[in-house]
């Protein structure tokens, strides 16, 4: 349920390390206005660090205990380790623990801790919250894979609120037509587009705004309305049930096991031993010994029956190179055959800066594992405030549910009123309203305690919970 914070006052987070995903996490939780302090043994991270944000940065060891007096973590209300070495995290929570810091969340990658039955639990640990970020690559995957014909399907407020991701054909009924007349001409049910993205930007968008052919559109609908819906974006419902996977490492194997027992799987590792391990452990996968960056091997292992290709190697330029001669040998198949499938690609890339060369070639998705688990953490910090979080691969924006507070500056004015406020930068999509969830539209004024879904554009957190004061 919805908590409200007993206190206004700004929260501080001491991060231990500045890695990708330490400086990817400083850098979010900073500009949604949290108070944040991080220690970093490397001079030329907290150099950097310290010239793109406004946060304190300590150089030192997360071992050393006059560095976390330094950090004044007796004030501390969340202390994140996301050091490269396990040990150095688990040993952080402990340090945190003395200090009285309430919350401690961990970057955990081996996977003995953090279950039920490990031998050391959360409590001994002093961990409120792991994070095993290859594993939630492979639940990503793993959820992407079966959802409905590539388009991706996410439920809001207890799945009554769909909202729904689709790429825009040259030949929809919708490219080139404004919002405004997209609403004048499809009134049929209720739908709202929330978000576009084209390119690499995302566009929070108001009426006018056209859609365009190749645009990735962020559609929201009720539950009983999306087949409706589906039908209308011209996106139909099929299940994938062949997957060939790249690379058998830690990402690779676990979306293997996971989808070997209600799928066809095939998995390409290059490493003898590592292939002859597999293909031992994982019983319902048919490895394969190979280079998958080699255009032969992926023919010859049946590329062309496949439904989607997972490239997961630990090297960036193999999966996006790979990735993109797949999407070329299925279009040249397609192009000869004159027929056309929804087959898809997915890349695991670890620089931010790949995500969009990655997209933007041969990869239909991009995964990274520092921004999954940054996700994760920041849903972790922000559940007090909200109900829940949800992030749409291809837009720079989330799909919030969350209760306007009394007093808030949402309850104050209409939505029309309030458009200077949120134009370009957030949208109210639904209130949940007479025990049913409808359109929030210009004359709407939101009332206090009420349910209410919104999309916002990441870098405007900030401004989100000034709107609804958390």
């Amino acid at each position: 349920m919805f908590r409200k914070k007993a206190t206004s006052q700004q929260e501080n987070i001491l991060i231990l390390g500045l890695g990708g995903m330490g400086s990817y996490l400083a850098k979010r939780l900073q500009d949604e206005g949290y108070s944040v302090t991080a220690i970093e043994p490397e001079s030329k991270l907290v150099s950097y660090a310290d010239a793109n944000m406004d946060a304190r940065f300590i150089t030192g060891s997360a071992l050393s205990i006059e560095c976390w007096r330094e950090a004044n973590a007796e004030k501390m209300d969340y202390m994140i380790a996301v050091t490269n070495k396990d040990a150095l995290n688990m040993m952080g929570a402990q340090i945190a623990d003395k200090f009285g810091i309430p919350q401690k969340i961990c970057r955990i990658r081996h996977q003995e801790f953090g279950r039920e039955d490990s031998l050391l639990s959360a409590e001994d640990l002093k961990i409120d919250l792991f994070i095993h970020p290859e594993e939630l690559v492979a639940q990503e995957i793993v959820r992407l894979i079966k959802r409905t014909a590539g388009t991706e399907i996410i439920d809001v407020a207890m799945g009554q609120v769909q909202v729904m991701a689709t790429r825009i054909s040259t030949t929809s009924p919708m490219a080139n037509k404004s919002l405004i007349e997209i609403a004048q001409i499809y009134n049929e049910f209720p739908f709202r587009v929330v978000a576009i993205g084209r390119g690499i930007k995302t566009i929070i968008p108001g009426g006018k705004d056209k859609i365009l052919p190749q645009d990735q559109v962020l559609f929201m609908a009720g539950h009983e309305d999306l087949k409706l819906l589906m039908e209308l974006t011209g996106v139909k419902q099929q299940r994938r049930y062949r997957v060939m996977i790249l690379g058998g490492g830690m990402v690779g194997s676990l979306v293997a096991e996971q989808l070997g027992k209600t799928m066809r799987v095939k998995l390409i590792e290059k490493d003898e031993e590592q292939a002859e391990k597999l293909s031992a452990e994982l019983t319902d996968t048919e490895v394969l010994l190979g280079d998958g960056s080699d255009k032969e091997v992926l023919l010859a292992a049946g590329l062309l029956d496949m439904d989607t290709f997972i490239a997961a190697t630990g090297e960036n330029e193999t999966n996006i190179m790979s990735c993109l001669m797949a999407k070329h040998l299925m279009s040249e198949q397609e192009e000869k055959k004159q027929f056309k499938t929804d087959r898809k690609t997915i890349s695991l890339v670890n620089k931010e800066d790949y995500q969009v060369l990655a997209t933007t070639s041969g990869s239909d998705i991009a995964l990274n594992k520092k921004i999954l688990a940054g996700n994760e953490i920041l849903t972790y910090i922000r559940r007090s405030e909200v109900l829940s979080v949800s992030h749409l691969h291809g837009f720079d924006a989330e799909v919030i549910d969350l209760v306007a507070p009394p007093d808030a500056l949402i309850t104050l004015k209409p939505l029309s009123q309030l458009y200077s406020v949120i134009a370009g930068k957030i949208i109210i999509g639904s209130v949940f309203r007479d025990d049913k969830w409808v359109a929030a539209v210009g004359d709407t004024q939101i009332e206090k305690g009420e349910r209410v879904i919104v999309i916002c554009a990441s870098q405007y957190f900030k401004d989100l919970r000034a709107l609804f004061s958390f």
